[in-house]
């Protein structure tokens, strides 16, 4: 059933007066079930509580405002005011008067610029599908301009539903790596994570494996066969739980030439998402963060625990992940897998980072990897988790401000490449 955008605003109006009295467990009562099931109350308490602290606290709720152009859902917009800037929660209401998606976004309306670093008259690009059937997702392909053959990467984005670019906000940090390392003649290829392009036909024991092998190692073989392409040097670049993932594609595939890994979390998942919370729940302290904090605190137990069986619901544990998810996650060891495979590596970490961390993921990596010559690890003092520069402590807003990845990874990723 197609819903009427006068309808839709009605429906986002009752949204927003729950968001005044900050009513978490009703609204979640409004969200349709795929959306129920990746957002429960307490994480989005957390997520609200943060992003208002990172802003000086909320001032006023504003009034919903659908977006241009005819849409079914209907997309709806609601302004946040802050003593420091704003944001805003966007929705999506189906014909069954459910909210349908939920995210909170920059309310600068700024779009993307490209970074100094990136010359588009030095490379092409062309769309690209990879894998088959109907789970298959589209790509860009950026290849330098001239007969090559060059060095090649396949770019994986982080946990959650990110698009080709990995966009948030008015920031795209895998389009400044693709066009920044396109110009330093590095063929590249990117795509839209199956949890973006599909998110309505994923089995339910759908895994972290399931989410990355298929379409990364599909790219690695369209890569291949581009005649501007040098099939020995074909490298995984990947980002946060990209990065994560990107040995255990290696270790399927022997031929990937090498490995960069950016902001690669090794902590395990269900211990670091308590510690970040912990961390956000600093900036905007009360009753309400402390509740959250615990609950997931209590979720990431059970995620722990000889408790978790295959019929655990998925509502009881951290992030609406379902079991086998979980299984998957635990099971996995990126370090002793990376340190397990033969190829050379470039492991790059933001010194401002709270979502990977020096203490809680790079010393892991620096460890397993300590007496390897081919691998190399660098820190950029300045960077956060998008490897954007900036000073102080990091904060969720600083994501929702427009930025680019900065000019020195791109370099040390180029040269690193055109050693190999």
């Amino acid at each position: 059933m197609r819903i009427n955008g006068g309808r839709a605003l009605e429906v986002a109006g009752g949204f927003a007066a729950l968001l005044r009295t900050e009513s978490f467990a009703e609204i979640v009562e409004q969200f349709a079930p795929p959306l129920r099931a990746a957002v429960n109350a307490d994480a989005l308490r957390l997520a609200w509580t943060a992003e208002a602290g990172g802003r000086g606290g909320i001032t006023a709720i504003g009034e919903p405002v659908s977006e241009p152009g005819e849409t079914d859902p209907v997309r709806v917009r609601i302004p946040v005011t802050c003593a420091d800037g704003g944001f805003a929660v966007v929705t999506s209401v189906g014909g069954d008067g459910l909210l349908h998606g939920l995210r909170l976004t920059s309310d600068g309306g700024a779009e993307w610029q490209p970074p100094h670093y990136a010359d588009p008259g030095r490379f092409t690009e062309r769309d690209v599908l990879l894998g088959t059937g109907s789970l298959a997702v589209p790509g860009t392909l950026s290849l330098p301009v001239g007969p090559g053959p060059w060095p090649a990467v396949v770019l994986l984005s982080g946990g959650g539903a990110f698009d080709r670019d990995e966009s948030i906000g008015p920031n795209k940090p895998l389009k400044d790596l693709a066009w920044g390392l396109a110009t330093r003649q590095v063929a590249v290829l990117r795509f839209d994570k199956v949890t973006s392009a599909h998110p309505d036909r994923l089995p339910p024991d759908f895994t972290m494996a399931d989410e990355y092998l298929p379409h990364a190692l599909a790219a690695v073989h369209l890569l291949r066969q581009q005649p501007e392409v040098d099939p020995g040097r074909i490298h995984l670049l990947g980002h946060s739980m990209g990065g994560k993932v990107a040995p255990r594609i290696a270790a399927a595939d022997p031929s990937i030439a090498g490995l960069v890994l950016l902001a690669a979390d090794a902590q395990p998942m269900h211990e670091a998402v308590v510690r970040v919370a912990r961390y956000l729940a600093a900036l905007a302290p009360g009753p309400g963060t402390d509740e959250a904090v615990a609950a997931l605190t209590r979720q990431a137990a059970l995620v722990a625990g000889s408790e978790l069986t295959p019929d655990t619901p998925s509502e009881l544990l951290p992030l609406g992940l379902s079991v086998p998810y979980w299984l998957d996650l635990r099971a996995y060891d990126p370090v002793s897998t990376a340190a397990g495979l033969a190829c050379p590596m470039l492991i790059l970490q933001g010194g401002r980072d709270y979502q990977v961390t020096l203490p809680d993921d790079l010393t892991r990596w620096q460890a397993a990897l300590a007496d390897r010559s081919e691998a190399v690890i660098r820190i950029h003092q300045d960077a956060n988790h998008l490897f954007f520069p900036g000073s102080g402590r990091a904060t969720p807003a600083e994501y929702t401000r427009p930025g680019h990845v900065e000019p020195a990874v791109v370099d040390e990723i180029a040269t690193w490449l055109a050693r190999r």
